[in-house]
Order: structure tokens, then C-alpha cells, then sequence
């Protein structure tokens, strides 16, 4: 199952139900080193201080940026809310919940991103492809392949080559 809102009034969302319990897929998501291999344009997460984490993004145009996150809520098991520690007004927020799928080896997982100056800066992403809808629903895609598949081979919304598949080294071309 994979749903996702694109409201421009609204906060972007999205939710997918995932083929592992919850506590194996909250696990994984709760360790912020585990972000780089589904979200789109995290290149690393280091951990700075309890609960607070520094990640290195590759935005538009190839721009390399920093920003540092923090864990605000955490609900073992149900919920992670997460933010940005930029001035107030100016934080970018995640809500990311956990629930029991259809039977005990699934997870329904529901994020939720509230960006700044909501109408405005949802444009704004757009304009530079970045639309907030569409990237929080390819980043849990990714994360629903990684987590029953083991890869990740959704490449949309994310930095060019960064989720390329491996080819065996005896299917490489020569050169």
C-alpha cells in the first residue's frame, strides 16, 4: 500500500506499509546513520550530541549543504518527530508514525513534512525539483525496498547516481 498528498495548502505527506514488524522498521529508521541509504539528497549522518544529528545534503544544482537535526519526540515503536534547529519559523519538521499493519509482520508507516512558509516554500522546492509530496513519498519507497529487499533501485527524487544499482563486476562493460 502506498498513498501520498500533494495539497499545496497542506503539509506533504505520505504513507506505505511495509513487510516487517514495527519494531524492526522503527529500529531502523530511529538510527538517523541509516537516513543516507533511502532518503534522496542525505549524503551522511553524523551524530553530534544526544539526539541531535549533522547531515550533508546535495541539493539542486549539486549544492552542497549542512544541516543539523534533532530529535524532538520519540515514542518507541510509533513515533519519531524530528526538526531542523535553523531560527523558528524557519524549521523544516518530520512526524513519522508507526503502526501495526493488516497482520503482525507489516508496518504502516505515515510521514508528514512541514516545511517554511508553507505555500510559499512548497513553490519555491518545486521550481527547483524538489516537490515536498513527491520526494517524501520516493524517500519511503526507498526505505520499503531497503528494508524487504535489502537495495534500493527508486531513484526518482534523489541525487543523480546515488541509488545506482551494483552491476557484478563480470557484467561491467570493458574500457
Amino acid at each position: 500500500m502506498f498513498h501520498w498528498s500533494s495539497r499545496r495548502d497542506a503539509p506533504a505527506e505520505a504513507r506505505v506499509t511495509i513487510e516487517r514488524r514495527v519494531a524492526d522498521v522503527y529500529t531502523f529508521y530511529r538510527d538517523f546513520a541509516n537516513m543516507p541509504r533511502f532518503l534522496g539528497d542525505v549524503m551522511a549522518s553524523e551524530q553530534i550530541g544526544p539526539g541531535t544529528y549533522r547531515w550533508a545534503i546535495r541539493g539542486p544544482l549539486g549544492v552542497r549543504l549542512h544541516s543539523t537535526v534533532r530529535l524532538v519526540e520519540e515514542r518507541p515503536n510509533q513515533l519519531l518527530r524530528y526538526e531542523t534547529t535553523a531560527a523558528p519559523g524557519m524549521r523544516t519538521h518530520w512526524t513519522v508514525r508507526f503502526a501495526p499493519g493488516s497482520d503482525p509482520a507489516r508496518t504502516d508507516v505515515y510521514e508528514v513534512l512541514r516545511i517554511p512558509f508553507g505555500k510559499v516554500g512548497r513553490a519555491a522546492l518545486t521550481l527547483v525539483g524538489k516537490p515536498p509530496g513527491a520526494e517524501v513519498a520516493a524517500n519511503l519507497r526507498r526505505l520499503k525496498q531497503l528494508l524487504e529487499t535489502g537495495e534500493v533501485t527508486d531513484t526518482e527524487h534523489a541525487v543523480a547516481g546515488k541509488f545506482a544499482p551494483v552491476v557484478p563486476a563480470d557484467h561491467r562493460r570493458p574500457r
